[in-house]
This record gives C-alpha cells, structure tokens and sequence, in this order.
C-alpha cells in the first residue's frame, strides 16, 4: 500500500507537451516542456515512429533530452509529450532464465512475458543502520576465492582486470557453482558478438535456468546502457525482497562510467579527471550501495571493471575500490602463463575475510600469502639460478611448496569444489610448509643470515608432508 501510495503522488494529472527546438549531437532541446529528470517523453517525428528520450537537464528555459533511439528524422517544432514521469520495469519470477534489454523487454526470441510487479528503476539504498553484519561466507565455488580471499553473503567485490584475462571465465564460474538461489547478470556495453558467447559457453543451461541476464550493447545509446546497469540491479533488489540470496554480476563499471561520461558531457557538464564529468562519480555510490544485505535477503555483487592500459589507479577503478569491500586482481602476467583463473592474490583482498574465517584458516592465509610473497620477491635470483639453497629456509620452503600452491590455485572452466573440500586442502598446504621448516630448522645448525630477520611462519606443528598434499579434484555441486 505504501508503495502504491508513492507511485500516486508522483501522477502528473495534466498533458504535458512541448516543442522541438534544435538538436547537437547526441541530445535534442524542448521547449515549453517542464517534465522533471528523468522523466520519459516521446518524440513525435513527422516521418517515421516516434522516439523516446530522457529528460536528463536543463539549460536557461529548454529541457535537454538524450534519445533512447535513432534521432534522425527529427525536425524543428517536432511534438514532444509526456510519457513517464519516473521510470519503472515490470518484474517476477517470470524473468528467471530470460535475456532483457535495459526495459525490461525479453530479447532471446522467446514470448514476451508481462510480470505481475512494477518496481522503480532508480531507488535509494538501504539505510546505512538498517543492514546486517555480513556474517556468514558466500560459497563461489571458486578455490582461489573461497580459501585466500573469503566472501560473505551480502557482499561487494570489484573484479579488476585489463581486456583478455578471463573475466568472462570467471562470471560464468561464479553463475554455475556459486551458493546464491538467484543471479542476476547485467552485460552493460558489451560487443553484441560476446553475449550469445557468454550465455552459451560461459553462463550455459546449468546457470542460465536461474538467471535473469539484462543487455545494453555498445552500439545503443548511452541513457540505455546507464538504464541497464539500474534495471539489473532493481531486478536483483526484487528477488531480494522476496528473501532470496541474489548474486549480481555486472560487466562492467567502467562501460557503465563511460555512458554516464557521454551524457554529463552533452548535458553541458565540465570535464574533471580524464575528461570524467562530476556526475559519474556521483552516480557510481549510487548503484553500488544499492547491493547488500538488508533484513528480508542479500545481494553478494561482483563488478568488474575494465582497468585501461593496466593501470589500476585510472579515476574509475580508484573511485570503485573506494566504494566496495574488496578487490580481486586479474593479472595478464598469470593468464599469459596459462595460468586460470589468473588472480593475482598478492594484489587482491577481501576486508571481510578476517571477520568471516575461523582462526586456523587466517593462520592458514597468512602462511601461505607469506610463502607466495617470499616467492615472488626471490623469482628472478631462483629463475637464474643464483639463489644458493640452505641460505634463507623461507625461501627453500617457498621454492619446495610453490607447484604445490599452483596446483591449488588453477581451476579449469568445467570444475567446481565445495568451501570445505577447499578448506581442507588449504591446510594441507600451510601444514607442509610448517613441516618443511621444521626441517630445515633441526638439520641446519648455523643459519647464513641473521636470526631477527627469518620470522617463522605461524604455527609449527607437525603436519603432513608436500607430498600428502591432497590434489583439486572436480566434484559435483
């Protein structure tokens, strides 16, 4: 009712129409129009059918409005009415295994499908005191993920990642053999050539029958793609509200960025950053916050964005990192190797991860991204032969465990593992290298460097050996 109540008093109880005045570029000025922004109002063209824009400003006494459509064909003193003075989208159950535009429309060939709910596409966050503590972990299905770097159901994770790395690979991971009963894919920009690609081989029939997949290509206009990315997200707080546990998946913030950029740009908006307009990152905590956990469900989002030329501090992927609560790092140098999923665990975090491990695996985290860094700063000493075995134990550790941890981190497509199948063998891995450095400690008697600066690794119990170390197997989810 009291939604209803809202949608009431937004009623303009009067026709409103103005005039086509000029047109420059991408945006079309209206005279004698007082619609609000955001509204959506028609194009009456002489020839041809009419096309739909949003009002997204003013300028002195005309309205500025950025088509949804192909403007050609509009004329000076072109009709321009009132269609809607808010968005909404039609949503239900209904849309579970559907592609939809940035409407709400079905676009797979399939009977269109009218939902029985209309929810606002543009809607504030949940009140800041009004969230729950993200207290349980969300199962990925994913090693790397769900041992190194733990996430909770209701959080948001940034995937950053140059082009080519396998975003791709790991959104359709994260669709198949996540714990969430919903997904909701938002592929906003994306090459029309990709999404058939993405739902056929990476999202398949096993994640696509619980899935609701929203699409704005490159090629439409910017208002559609802005559109899309708060369809997805309106779609993924419905099935929230329903109690569900939502994932959303949206490629990518930065396409995402980049259509707020055209339209602040034609709105007449200074350039900051980059040629960035202030609204982008003004609009970007608004769809971020929208996601999280509220007392009825959650939404555990994963963003990606698009890192340009590899640089990881470009103002999209700064302001992004700031807003979310974590970030997972693809790293080119990985996948190159063949190495899949490529993330680079050194650069990525979860802050939750500490509140939602037990202690033995922080212990377990700790040791292991301890070894991996130790690893990483000696390569090019071991790779050259250079390093002289019995000088650092760490390092002889680190050059012992290390095929071992690859083996745990490489996951191929088609594989999937429960969180405590993975949990289980990251242990079995920490506990290696706590025996491989007991071993070193009783056979050494004079260390080559200094005491204060070899820090044993936490823990030293006796555990199973490397060669103990149980394998990633696939199993069934």
């Amino acid at each position: 009712m009291n939604a209803l109540m809202s949608q009431i008093k937004e009623i303009i109880p009067t026709k409103i129409c103005g005039r086509i005045v000029s047109t420059e570029g991408h945006t079309a000025t209206a005279a004698g129009l007082p619609a609000p922004v955001g509204a959506i109002v028609a194009i009456q063209r002489r020839t041809g059918a009419e096309v739909q824009a949003e009002v997204v400003g003013f300028r002195e006494q005309l309205t500025l409005l950025y088509p949804l459509g192909e403007i050609s064909g509009v004329r000076p003193n072109d009709t321009v009415r009132l269609v809607q003075s808010r968005r909404m989208l039609r949503v239900g159950p209904q849309l579970l295994g559907r592609i939809v535009d940035s409407h709400g429309e079905c676009i797979d060939g399939g009977p269109q499908i009218i939902p029985p709910n209309r929810v606002p596409i543009v809607s504030a966050p949940p009140a800041a005191v009004a969230r729950p503590r993200i207290d349980r972990p969300f199962d990925t299905g994913i090693r790397t993920i769900d041992g190194l770097l733990t996430c909770g159901h209701g959080q948001r994770m940034g995937i950053f990642a140059g082009s080519g790395v396998g975003k791709s690979m790991i959104m359709g991971m994260l669709a198949r053999y996540s714990s969430a009963d919903v997904n909701v894919i938002g592929l906003i920009g994306e090459r029309g050539r990709e999404v058939n690609e993405f739902i056929e081989r990476d999202l398949g029939p096993q994640g696509k029958e619980r899935s609701v997949v929203v699409v704005s290509t490159s090629d439409e206009p910017a208002v559609r793609r802005v559109q899309a990315a708060f369809a997805a997200t309106a779609i993924a707080e419905y099935f929230r509200d329903c109690g569900k546990s939502v994932l959303l998946v949206m490629d990518s913030l930065t396409r995402f960025a980049m259509a707020q950029r055209e339209i602040g740009l034609a709105a007449g908006e200074p350039p900051t950053t980059r040629g960035y307009p202030p609204s982008v990152f003004g609009m970007l905590p608004k769809l971020v916050e929208r996601a999280g956990r509220t007392a009825t469900g959650c939404i555990t989002a994963f963003y990606t964005v698009l890192v340009e030329g590899d640089d990881d501090n470009e103002p999209v992927s700064d302001t992004v990192r700031g807003l979310i609560d974590g970030h997972t790092v693809l790293s080119r140098k990985l996948a190159s190797r063949g190495h899949f999923p490529a993330i680079d665990v050194l650069r990525s975090i979860s802050r939750l991860a500490n509140d939602l491990a037990s202690e033995e695996q922080r212990e377990n985290v700790s040791l292991v991204r301890q070894v991996m860094s130790t690893f990483e700063e000696y390569e090019d000493l071991i790779s050259i032969g250079a390093y002289r075995q019995g000088s650092n134990p760490l390092v002889d550790a680190a050059i012992a465990i290390k095929p071992a941890i690859d083996i745990f981190l490489k996951q191929s497509f088609s594989e999937s593992q429960a969180g405590t199948k993975t949990l289980e063998q990251l242990a079995a891995i920490a506990n290696a290298i706590r025996q491989h450095w007991q071993k070193t400690n009783s056979t050494q008697s004079q260390p080559s460097v200094d005491e204060e600066e070899i820090k044993p690794p936490i823990g030293q119990q006796t555990a199973d050996s490397p060669s103990s170390i149980p394998q990633p197997t696939a199993t069934s989810r």
